[in-house]
């Protein structure tokens, strides 16, 4: 049986069509995925994502744990601030993809995605053997809303956060409302700017009231994971499942901006990691706009000058564009490049698709 979070009455109310999503019932859409999409890029909309896990990590050797176990300089994040963040094997290949914050002088905050929690917690604790840490799953206390899109900084000042009391792009602080406390960050899965909330359960019905009463003036909606994937696909943001795997590396993902060469200690894949950077990769993540009708879809075959050369990871309709888009892995030796014609596997048939530049939709997050 699926587990179901606290907002689940809720979401029933509010007639939600519910769907199993990484062992949980959740919410896939509300009304219209395509409303409620253009709600979060217009206004502001409420995502209940309570099923991600908090994985606390605290101990005079916190950091060095989490060197071992990361490509990112944890060294460097100075306290309040989050960093992006991949788990990989020896291979390079990557057990899931995290943020993780520093809540304060040796306590961290790892987030992990909803189906890697017990496989992620379970690999910090093969990993955190010789280290003096201590690791807490809390993610079955813990509930997150995610409050996403333009007018989410206004729904604030409602709630009596000023803008100079709001975290800044990609920090947490500590928050205390009408005595609901927790954490609050300003990050998100949409490419417009927003909040995440992360309180105790027995907290969070009183959380989500509060949001939705002050953000009736901003026409604010509960929001499905049917959106929440749009959103995220025009933003070019990878789903661990899709886009990453235990068959790929950051760096074939494209995500070696992230990475740092400098980095001195040793974590699990680095050579693998720092040779790929150094010497290229054998396949490569693109992204590409379909010309031809035609919707392309996760594991559609991707073919380049009459022949096979990858696969698609990610794919569906921008509302946002008006446009058919998507995301895949093609073979490096094809040297595709920008404004390139491939093509897509629909139902036997192939459809053209022209590669563009990632993210479909420019980002808005604000960033002081």
């Amino acid at each position: 049986m699926s587990k179901r979070t606290v907002f689940y009455d809720k979401h029933i109310q509010l007639g939600a069509r519910m769907v199993e999503f990484g062992g949980w019932d959740m919410p896939v859409q509300y009304t219209s995925i395509i409303e409620e999409h253009k709600t979060v890029r217009n206004s502001v909309g409420v995502f209940d994502v309570s099923h991600m896990g908090q994985i606390f990590v605290s101990g005079k050797q916190a950091v060095d744990f989490l060197q071992s176990i990361v490509p990112q300089d944890i060294a460097k994040l100075k306290p309040s601030k989050a960093v992006y963040c991949q788990l990989p094997k020896a291979d390079g290949c990557l057990v899931d993809d995290l943020i993780i914050y520093n809540l304060s002088e040796n306590s961290y905050l790892v987030i992990a995605n909803a189906a890697n929690i017990q496989k992620d917690f379970d690999w910090l604790n093969t990993n955190v053997k010789k280290f003096d840490v201590k690791l807490e799953n809390r993610s079955n206390e813990c509930s997150m809303l995610a409050l996403q899109g333009p007018d989410a900084y206004k729904v604030l000042e409602k709630l009596g956060l000023s803008q100079e009391e709001q975290p800044h792009f990609f920090t947490i602080k500590e928050f205390n409302i009408n005595g609901i406390s927790g954490y609050i960050s300003r990050t998100g899965y949409t490419g417009e700017d927003g909040f995440e909330f992360i309180i105790k359960n027995e907290c969070a019905l009183k959380l989500w009231d509060m949001l939705f009463k002050e953000g009736e003036q901003f026409s604010i909606k509960p929001i499905g994971l049917g959106a929440r994937d749009t959103l995220r696909l025009e933003a070019a943001l990878m789903l661990y499942g899709n886009d990453l795997t235990e068959c790929t590396t950051p760096v074939e993902a494209g995500l070696k901006w992230s990475i740092p060469v400098d980095k001195v200690p040793e974590y699990n894949g680095k050579k693998v990691i720092l040779e790929q950077i150094k010497n290229g990769v054998s396949k490569k993540l693109i992204g590409f706009v379909m010309t031809d009708r035609a919707i392309p879809r996760h594991e559609y075959e991707i073919y380049y000058n009459g022949h096979k050369t990858g696969v698609v990871t990610s794919g569906g309709y921008s509302p946002t564009l008006d446009k058919n888009i998507g995301m895949g892995y093609v073979d490096t030796k094809d040297n595709i490049t920008l404004d390139e014609t491939i093509e897509i596997m629909v139902r036997n048939k192939l459809y053209k698709a022209k590669v563009v530049k990632r993210p479909f939709v420019a980002k808005k997050y604000k960033i002081s």
